[in-house]
């Protein structure tokens, strides 16, 4: 039970704050340890965000064969047209640099011989992704960054500490409310300015590639402060994530489809032809819409990915991490098809910010998948993320620096705002799990990879009928996180309506075209 004051918070008071440690929240914190004292807040253990589940790799111009420009190009593509161009120049003309930063820190990618190995995958016209131990490119990077943090005595890390709001004085940030997990204490932190680096939102779909934490929390608290938040209806559902029965949507990575990995039908057909001329290579949105029709006009829960006719002994040494899952559900990639499908997998849209991570609230930056750029347009380009993470937290860590050096004074008397919430009604695990996996199963049905008006309106009435639901205080955190699942999963519902098109990863069936011929992006904001 948490323990609840009536009165005041306790407070404690640091420079600069970050909520978040994958890639862009450290390295938020480690350009802020140069300018003060960083507490870096994450609500499970450093490692359990989506940045360490990352296989792939990261795409960077980094081949004497590649061009900035053709990577700047790939992205456009991508993006369908919604792609803020300045955000993508930033993106690819300042990520070299970082991930030779990174390997300088210690980072270590795969190599042949003494050069960097490329591999190439869906809509790159050029091999320019780098990774590290195969398929666990996320982990190393996440691994180097936080040996890196180890050594600075200027940052700070609480791990099970749920921020529960935001801490806002005068319309600016000031902070956090924040929640001990292991004491079930609420408190405060007051800081000269604060970093969101929470990631996406993926765990509101029933099948996802994401972890557990993937909750949309940093959304829903920058919502409910007065944050702009943008692009929502664009969630990105990877093609090829394992289908069994008990097993969890493991993703297996686009690169295997990039070394040569083929999808047939549960008939045993190639189909990805039939939807685009780039087949297997397609961009993601295109690729998952494919499966999925192929899955309904072949009345099948999946299709299959099929590595079986590449070498052996390379599969096993390129994807070490994919191949021991898999063997560990009876399939050996090597001989087997694997049986898979489309799950929730990236959120293009969020908090929207300008180019050093500056939201529309004072003190208040956000990067990475939380936030929103523009720079991943419509649809996000394969292995985009983890750059993004790290130059935009790179540079959201310059500007709160930056923002930090004219804010002389803290709040040092905070109120309470939850000493008068009434206590909800549905607080026990059994009860929060049903709700939580009702949720899940209502955007997965009716927000899903293809979705129509009817469907969509119908979310939204449900979705109304938990709404007194946030007006309530839980005392656990799976509570509070199904506030946050349904806020985020309201602004997503109600902007996909809105959108009457269809463009990249957003499809409609009863608006199967893009019809705006210019950049049209809805903002959404609490009044």
């Amino acid at each position: 039970m948490i323990n609840i004051p009536t009165s005041r918070l306790p407070v404690t008071s640091t420079d600069f704050l970050v909520i978040g440690s994958g890639v862009a929240g450290l390295l938020a914190a480690i350009e802020l340890s140069r300018y003060g004292e960083v507490l870096v807040l994450t609500k499970d253990e450093a490692s359990a965000g989506s940045s360490g589940h990352a296989q792939g790799g990261i795409a960077v111009v980094l081949s004497d064969e590649d061009e900035i420009t053709f990577h700047f190009d790939d992205t456009i593509a991508a993006g369908a047209g919604l792609c803020n161009e300045e955000a993508v120049r930033v993106l690819v003309e300042e990520g070299p640099d970082h991930i030779l930063e990174l390997i300088a820190w210690g980072a270590r990618f795969d190599r042949e011989g003494s050069k960097l190995a490329f591999t190439r995958e869906a809509a790159h016209s050029k091999r320019r992704i780098v990774h590290s131990h195969g398929d666990s490119t996320g982990k190393e990077v996440v691994r180097s960054l936080l040996a890196h943090v180890k050594t600075l005595r200027n940052i700070r890390k609480f791990d099970y500490h749920y921020t529960i709001d935001l801490l806002m004085h005068d319309g600016a940030c000031y902070g956090v409310y924040l929640l001990d997990e292991r004491k079930k204490e609420i408190s405060a932190i007051t800081a000269k300015a604060t970093v969101l680096a929470t990631g996406g939102s993926g765990y509101l779909y029933q099948r996802t590639s994401n972890p557990s934490v993937a909750t949309g929390d940093g959304m829903a608290m920058a919502y409910r402060s007065g944050a702009k938040l943008v692009d929502m209806e664009f969630v990105q559902f990877h093609p090829t994530t394992l289908y069994l029965p008990g097993a969890p949507s493991f993703l297996l990575s686009e690169a295997m489809r990039g070394e040569g990995a083929k999808l047939l039908n549960i008939f045993g057909r190639k189909f990805v032809g039939n939807y685009h001329p780039e087949r297997e290579l397609a961009p993601r949105d295109i690729v998952s819409r494919a499966i999925v029709s192929e899955m309904v006009s072949t009345k099948s829960f999946h299709v299959y990915l099929d590595l079986t006719h590449l070498d052996a002994a390379f599969v096993r040494r390129r994807f070490p991490q994919i191949y021991s899952t898999c063997l560990s559900y009876g399939i050996d990639i090597t001989r087997d098809r694997i049986p898979v499908s489309p799950a929730a997998h990236y959120m293009m849209g969020g908090v929207e910010t300008d180019l050093d991570g500056a939201t529309n609230l004072p003190g208040l930056f956000a990067a990475g998948e939380v936030a929103c750029t523009g720079v991943h347009g419509a649809n996000r380009l394969a292995s985009n993320s983890l750059l993004e993470g790290i130059v935009f937290g790179t540079r959201a860590g310059k500007a709160a620096a930056r923002y930090g050096e004219q804010i002389h004074t803290l709040p040092d008397r905070i109120a309470n705002p939850y000493a008068d919430r009434p206590v909800a009604a549905h607080e026990s695990p059994a009860e929060l799990n049903e709700l939580r996996g009702m949720l899940r199963k209502l955007m997965w049905d009716r927000v899903g990879i293809i979705r129509c008006g009817k469907s969509l309106s119908e979310a939204v009435e449900r979705l109304q009928d938990w709404t007194p639901c946030l007006e309530e205080i839980y005392h656990e955190k799976n509570g509070l996180e199904l506030q946050n699942m349904i806020t985020v999963a309201t602004l997503i519902t109600r902007a996909a309506l809105e959108r009457r098109e269809s463009v990249g990863a957003h499809y409609r069936t009863d608006f199967p075209e893009q019809t705006t011929t210019v950049k049209q992006h809805r903002i959404q904001q609490s009044a």
